[in-house]
């Protein structure tokens, strides 16, 4: 169960697939979004000019907003337009879903070779390939979390838009500069359902890799002892997945459960070469240790991934490492780890 270098070769080879395939869903989202915004900007500019044509005392009142027609067809346009791009956002990544599944049994394949003798296979180890139907009931469950999690994206996105237009608007000393910040407001709250497409692009994207690897590691748990969790170790990276690098796991365990967003993999761990029958001594794990290299960083890296408050808790022993992460729980998500908050640290 000795991580090699080969196997940390193939660990980042496998980051560095999954990083161009998220970049690719980042890259066609946001275009997508932007032209979306684009072509509907005019008809919601035409809209307020309208509404604060109406104004009374400097104040459009609410119900004035709420009976505008030009402001009705310009929210019923973006609702149409929300449909369009939730059904994008479905179609990019359950593409991508079916490529990680396909990746992730060639990943796992290489990742368990890379820890075995060079003699393995003539001594009966051998790696037992999943069957595409087992593959398939993968890629059709992520589908389906897919659909669940994008379904409600156009009626939240609206209704939160909706809601800040009809909050009033206060036409000022000068309506052309109120109206650029009303518009203004309008595309961030429509950007806000852009975050969320990309949120469930790549978490899902990175979730069904590891899905197809723990369903591997069941094919072939005669030669499997567990995995084990890699973070980047970066300075992109949290002071969760800081902590959790290099913790072990059963098979039966999923994840990395990672926060959304998260990069970390999970890399099986085959048994020790005597349980697998080889009578020759077994080189030691060259998993890097996170506390040694966050310690090798510079004092100024390790106050952008920590924060002060945490970085000072840390290294005055107040906190332990394994203190640094906490499991969370989301509505209509599936549990994730995260940096445990600085006042629940000072509490402890």
């Amino acid at each position: 169960m000795a991580i090699t270098q080969e196997t940390l070769r193939i660990v980042a080879d496998l980051r560095e697939r999954l990083e161009r395939t998220t970049d690719a869903q980042t890259l066609a989202l946001t275009r997508a979004w932007v032209e979306a915004w684009d072509a509907l900007a005019p008809d919601f500019q035409a809209a307020v000019v309208d509404l604060m044509a109406q104004a009374s005392n400097g104040v459009v009142s609410r119900s004035v907003v709420a009976r505008n027609i030009r402001l009705r067809d310009s929210l019923q346009a973006t609702r149409t337009m929300l449909d369009s791009l939730a059904a994008q956002t479905n179609t990019i990544v359950v593409n991508d879903v079916g490529a990680a599944v396909l990746d992730a049994l060639d990943t796992h394949s290489a990742l368990i070779s890379s820890q075995l003798p060079a003699n393995a296979a003539q001594v009966g180890v051998s790696f037992t390939r999943m069957s595409p139907e087992a593959l398939a009931a993968i890629v059709e469950r992520t589908t389906q979390q897919i659909h669940s999690t994008t379904r409600p994206l156009p009626a939240d996105v609206e209704r939160i838009m909706k809601r800040e237009l009809i909050r009033g608007i206060a036409v000022g000393d000068n309506p052309r500069r109120t109206a650029s910040k009303i518009i203004s407001q309008a595309e961030g709250r429509f950007n806000g359902g852009l975050t969320r497409a990309l949120t469930i692009a790549r978490t899902e994207t990175l979730d069904a890799h590891r899905a197809a690897t723990q369903a591997s590691e069941k094919a072939n748990t005669d030669i499997l002892a567990g995995w084990e969790w890699h973070a980047a170790l970066s300075a992109r990276t949290c002071p969760s997945c800081w902590s959790k690098h290099g913790t072990q796991y059963e098979n039966d365990v999923p994840g990395p459960l990672d926060h959304q967003n998260g990069r970390c993999a999970r890399v099986t761990l085959t048994k020790t070469w005597k349980e697998l029958g080889f009578d020759i001594k077994e080189p030691a794990s060259v998993t890097p240790s996170a506390q040694d290299a966050f310690n090798n960083l510079t004092p100024d890296t390790q106050r952008a991934i920590m924060g002060a408050q945490r970085l000072e808790l840390l290294q005055s022993g107040q906190i332990k490492w394994a203190d640094l992460s906490t499991k969370h729980s989301t509505d209509g998500w599936r549990d994730s780890f995260g940096a445990t908050p600085v006042k629940d640290l000072i509490s402890r």
